[in-house]
């Protein structure tokens, strides 16, 4: 009884490990070895599964002829297999844990695109461990048609207008036993002819599309983009982006009529948005001087929030004084939303200018026009600071005795080389001085009354920023345009007081010494400055005094 059960082993044994086994069917087991019967008696090695499912209409018919293209993994090379008349398809033999990509494609219908993933343990048992069930699968017939028209803010068709309509979802796919995600939607490009008329075909119509609320809500999104008319890269016509629901299609099926935007919003001012002279701008204007600084040869930018016509923009420019225009060219660019002006040679460095612009907007007509200032320079350069000139106006009649010297009571300018301005934060005051005996308890002393040099107390000096021409004639001249006050200048002041009036013999060496060390109160940033933000700590003196024409009659 032994012998006959060794002998029976021995052939299984030859059997089973022999060196021409074959696996005829692709499940990973060696045919005629032993078929499982359960999930542990033997895992394959290349294990495979399959993917099916079912494709169907909008109206749950089943769809046959439909193409189910499959890419494995990364494989560039896809596999495509047809619906039957069931609307079924199958594929086998698919490695077990591999990534597949679906394409659901047919004529006049919209195309589908589905993720899934074999299970990694697919040929065990039971069967369903390896198999993938995609859908059912619901593709829309793409026999709609849906109308606009489109017109231009003046009220004209707009034709040539492009457009795009996406119809979504375009098809729909229920999850099976395995998790899938998928994408479907249909892009239409369209442009509108010379009646405005933009129509879309080949997309879903609304009764179709309404019927997938299961992949989200059917809806029409539509896009037209901004026109350029004239070729030059800036718009006339603003975009439009508008949203339908397919059940709105339905109910409301009229074409719809849609009215373009200009570029711009619209009943808003014309504005300078931006310039690199800040003081132009509109609501936002800033007037500190180094956000106003222009170097030389540097043009002046504009920047408008609408486009302007291209013959309205009128510039003027002028010194510090106002006492003559200076020629200055400007340019349009970018269809009428940038400007550039060139001053030329008509600007020199470390100097303030006034500056008028105005403009009308080509869109609403409405007109801008504002008056600023700028400085010129460097913001690297450090300026060293002096004082130019001096200059008294004569308060006596014409050949009176006290004519030609200078008495109490008398103004006296100082002309700085840059401008300078006094912070808000400084309390305290700069004085000037003369080396001259203004009185005193001792004849010939200087020093001994206040405004001269070496007293602690001298003449207060304040600033006459120019807003009008310095006066030559009566009337007194105009200025060429009405300017702002930026704060700053290089025209100062002290009024003139004591017992000794000065001989304009005496004029030529007169000295003037402004005492910006002397200053009673300081603090960190409690002290005069230049326009570049420069503290002013030392002394500056002028030597000579000279005397402004007296107005005249024309």
């Amino acid at each position: 009884m032994k012998k006959h059960l060794v002998m029976a082993v021995v052939p299984f044994l030859a059997l089973g490990c022999g060196d021409d086994l074959v696996d005829a069917d692709g499940d990973g087991i060696a045919d005629g070895v032993r078929v499982p019967d359960s999930v542990t008696v033997v895992s394959p090695s290349t294990p495979k599964g399959t993917v099916s499912g079912q494709v169907l209409s909008t109206d749950l018919r089943p769809l046959s002829g439909v193409s189910v293209e499959m890419t494995i993994g990364s494989s560039a090379e896809p596999v495509v297999a047809t619906t039957d008349g069931k609307g079924n398809f199958t594929y086998t033999n698919v490695p077990g844990g591999a990534q597949v990509l679906l394409t659901f494609s047919m004529q006049g219908h919209a195309t589908l695109r589905a993720m899934a993933s074999v299970p990694a343990q697919a040929g065990n048992v039971p069967i369903n461990n390896g198999n993938v069930s995609i859908g059912p699968v619901t593709l829309t017939r793409l026999d709609g048609t849906l109308n606009f028209i489109v017109v231009t803010p003046q009220g004209r068709p707009a034709a040539g207008a492009r457009a795009t309509l996406e119809a979504t979802p375009a098809g729909y796919i229920s999850n099976g036993d395995t998790s899938t995600s998928s994408v479907s939607s249909v892009i239409v490009d369209a442009v509108a002819n010379d009646q405005g008329l933009v129509s879309f075909t080949g997309i879903p119509s609304a009764s179709e599309l309404a019927r997938l609320t299961r992949g989200g809500t059917p809806q029409y999104k539509l896009w037209i983009s901004p026109m350029d008319t004239n070729g030059d890269g800036v718009p006339e016509t603003g975009g439009h982006v508008a949203t339908y629901t397919a059940s709105d299609v339905v109910t409301n099926a009229t074409t719809r009529l849609i009215s373009l935007p200009y570029s711009r919003p619209q009943n808003v001012p014309l504005s300078i948005e931006t310039s690199n002279v800040a003081s132009l701008r509109g609501g936002g204007a800033d007037f500190h001087p180094l956000r106003n600084l222009v170097r030389p040869g540097e043009p002046i930018h504009l920047f408008f929030n609408q486009p302007i016509q291209q013959g309205s923009l009128f510039v003027r420019l002028t010194d510090e004084y106002a006492a003559e225009m200076l020629p200055v060219t400007a340019s349009v660019n970018n269809g009428g939303y940038s400007a550039s002006i060139n001053l030329g040679n008509a600007i020199a460095d470390g100097r303030e200018y006034n500056i008028n612009v105005r403009a009308v907007s080509a869109e609403g007509g409405s007109m801008y026009t504002q008056t600023g200032f700028f400085f010129t320079g460097d913001q690297s350069a450090v300026r060293q600071m002096g004082i130019a000139g001096a200059r008294y106006q004569e308060q006596s009649a014409a050949g009176a005795p006290a004519a030609s010297q200078l008495n109490s009571g008398e103004d006296v300018f100082l002309s700085f080389n840059y401008p300078i301005t006094r912070p808000a934060s400084v309390t305290g005051l700069v004085y000037a001085h003369v080396n001259w005996d203004i009185g005193g308890p001792t004849p010939g002393v200087i020093g001994d009354y206040p405004g001269e040099v070496g007293n602690a107390t001298g003449f207060p000096l304040f600033p006459v920023e120019p807003n009008a021409p310095v006066p030559t004639r009566i009337p007194y001249e105009l200025p060429t345009f009405q300017i702002n006050s930026s704060g700053y200048t290089t025209r100062w002041a002290f009024t003139y007081f004591g017992p000794n009036s000065i001989p304009s013999t005496s004029f030529g060496g007169l000295q003037i010494v402004v005492k910006f060390s002397d200053m009673p109160s300081r603090s960190v940033n409690g002290t005069y400055e230049n326009y570049m933000g420069q503290p002013l700590t030392t002394d500056l003196s002028v030597s000579g005094l000279a005397q402004h024409p007296a107005p005249v009659a024309p």
